[in-house]
């Protein structure tokens, strides 16, 4: 059988090793692909790897060899699954292998702000240090976890880690998770928990539903003063809202691995001075890519002995 992994930059930019999904078929693989060489490097191909290349209904048609599309992602949105599904061709995605990675970059976020260190180990390599009259200084306001209350908007496995850790700095913990609770975790409205947060972190798929379901009349009932945390998907929040919101002084600062457009073109939030904004990387540290790969390599292994691990359609 033959193979092709698309877009393999991303998973492994040459510290992993693609020689296991060789193993089980003729594999060509490609760190990018624009749009105009998908169909001509797909075609005669019976198993695609795709990141985040596209599958549209017009593409999968034009495609009758292809048997099998392994999305090296938990999000399968890029794929007509409908039309995958008609053509007999089997989609598997990757869930659960980044719930510790992604918890921690929230903290990430939270910790470079409570703390600020960062922007004061850049000033004390200024001097800045040294030239004081006294033996301290802060440039920022500093404060504690301890006591701020944390608003999850969503218990999946992600939210419910971040939960976990928050407990662990004794922080209040609320969420709005229509579907799911956690022990120690004070279920609210939505309303509720944008009033009430000092922190508010998103941790819900993207949907109908959940499309910018930040926007300028749900922020107009957070906190003042609050901090929105966004790992996971930019068009949850509207962005234009955020702006203005962190103008305001509605919210203090907007942190997010995700915006609606990646990478950014002319995206004045991603240079906004009360954002921190990293280029989704939550998902990045080794061990989680390779947690990555070996399911994936798993997924494509059980479709070729006739199972269905991790199977979409």
């Amino acid at each position: 059988m033959k193979g092709i992994i698309l877009d393999g930059y991303a998973l492994n930019p040459g510290d992993l090793s693609y020689s296991v999904f060789s193993d089980l078929a003729d594999f060509e693989i490609h760190d990018t692909t624009k749009a105009d060489e998908v169909y001509s490097r797909c075609a005669g191909k019976d198993i695609v790897i795709t990141n985040k290349v596209p599958f549209s209904k017009d593409l999968l048609s034009r495609l009758p060899q292809l048997k099998y599309i392994g999305v090296t992602a938990t999000g399968y949105n890029i794929i007509d699954t409908e039309a995958a599904a008609k053509a007999g061709i089997a989609v598997t995605n990757i869930p659960s292998y980044s719930t510790d990675a992604v918890a921690q970059h929230v903290f990430a976020f939270i910790l470079s702000l409570s703390n600020s260190v960062v922007l004061h180990d850049e000033s004390v390599k200024k001097g800045e240090w040294e030239k004081s009259v006294n033996f301290c200084y802060w440039l920022s306001p500093l404060f504690e976890l301890k006591g701020k209350t944390l608003g999850i908007i969503g218990l999946g496995n992600i939210g419910k880690r971040v939960a976990e850790i928050a407990k662990a700095f004794e922080m209040r913990v609320i969420a709005y998770s229509p579907h799911s609770k956690a022990e120690g975790v004070i279920s609210l409205s939505f309303d509720d928990v944008l009033d009430k947060s000092d922190i508010i972190t998103l941790h819900c798929p993207l949907s109908d539903s959940t499309k910018e379901m930040i926007n300028s009349s749900t922020l107009a009932k957070v906190k003042r003063g609050a901090i929105l945390i966004n790992v996971s998907r930019g068009p949850l929040v509207n962005e234009e809202a955020i702006m203005n919101a962190l103008d305001d002084g509605i919210l203090s600062y907007y942190c997010a691995d995700v915006l609606s457009t990646e990478p950014p073109v002319d995206n004045r939030l991603s240079k906004h001075p009360k954002t921190v904004i990293t280029p989704h990387i939550a998902w990045a540290p080794v061990e989680t890519r390779k947690r990555l790969l070996a399911i994936a390599v798993d997924n494509l292994r059980s479709f070729l002995s006739g199972g269905r691990e991790n199977r979409i359609v």
